[in-house]
């Protein structure tokens, strides 16, 4: 069953005017050091923190939330899986909103997609609730 749905669309040329004007007090604010990592590594640093940037609005958006309501920038983060696949980590209060929102017997995965075509980045998230047990053949690690 779905539980929630988010979506957002960032511009890369913002998010590169942020992170020239704040730097680290930006990027400290908002990425976890894996997230910092990730996109320190990369040829399009912005384009990166820019998809980052989105899924995080569109897992707060998912969780019904928005970025209000105790939802901190860091509770939510992207990591990637060994073939590069993006993935959704929850933590703090917006993991306590996931738990609220995921019915008894059910455990709750998180999928997201991020894509960019300069200017733009975008993020999708998609939360499901699927039956205790049925979670460990959908999601590999």
């Amino acid at each position: 069953m779905i539980l929630g749905i988010g979506t957002d669309l960032a511009n890369i040329d913002r998010i590169a005017a942020t992170l020239e004007r704040f730097g680290d007090r930006f990027r400290d604010r908002v990425f976890t050091e894996t997230e910092q990592r990730k996109a320190e590594r990369r040829r399009d640093v912005a384009g990166t923190y820019a998809k980052r940037w989105a899924a995080k609005e569109a897992c707060s958006k998912a969780l019904g939330t928005g970025l209000r309501m105790g939802i901190a920038w860091k509770d939510m983060s992207v990591s990637n899986i060994e073939t590069g696949q993006p993935r959704m980590h929850v933590t703090g209060w917006a993991a306590e909103r996931l738990a609220k929102m995921t019915p008894p017997g059910y455990v709750a995965v998180i999928h997201v997609t991020l894509t960019d075509d300069h200017p733009w980045a975008q993020a999708f998230v998609l939360i499901e609730a699927l039956p205790a047990g049925a979670e460990s053949a959908q999601v590999a690690d």
